[in-house]
């Protein structure tokens, strides 16, 4: 479910955390699923309990998901602005890597309403 990489420049609670929120837009957990422990997610990654922890903690803080005493953290109802920034955060790195690799808005803008026109399409 979960990898973390150990060389990488952002943090493992980071890691974490981002990786749960690409788990949810990915439908992978839904409202009310409930998350490993600390303990057991700890264990599986390598990583220490407190960094896990602070992760939860910081989900938790951003109403991402909730916990219940004794029985575990769990996902939230999703909250559309917080994904609707993330999303538009990560579209905004990609856009940058793409004018770094010489790609040009026209072709980028082709590419997004080429997309929204597929959707429309199967709608």
């Amino acid at each position: 479910m979960f990898s973390i990489d150990l060389t990488s420049r952002v943090p493992i609670y980071e890691q974490i955390y981002d990786k749960i929120i690409d788990l949810i837009l990915n439908e992978t957990l839904n409202e009310n699923d409930q998350l490993p422990s600390v303990r057991s997610l700890a264990k599986s990654t390598g990583v220490n309990p407190n960094t896990v922890a602070k992760a939860y903690q910081e989900l938790e803080r951003n109403g991402i998901i909730y916990s219940v005493p004794g029985r575990g953290s769990f996902i939230a109802k999703p909250d559309s602005t917080i994904f609707r920034n993330t999303i538009l955060s990560e579209f905004d790195n990609t856009v940058h890597e793409a004018f770094e690799r010489n790609i040009t808005p026209v072709e980028l803008k082709k590419r997004i309403d080429d997309i929204y026109t597929r959707k429309e399409t199967l709608k």
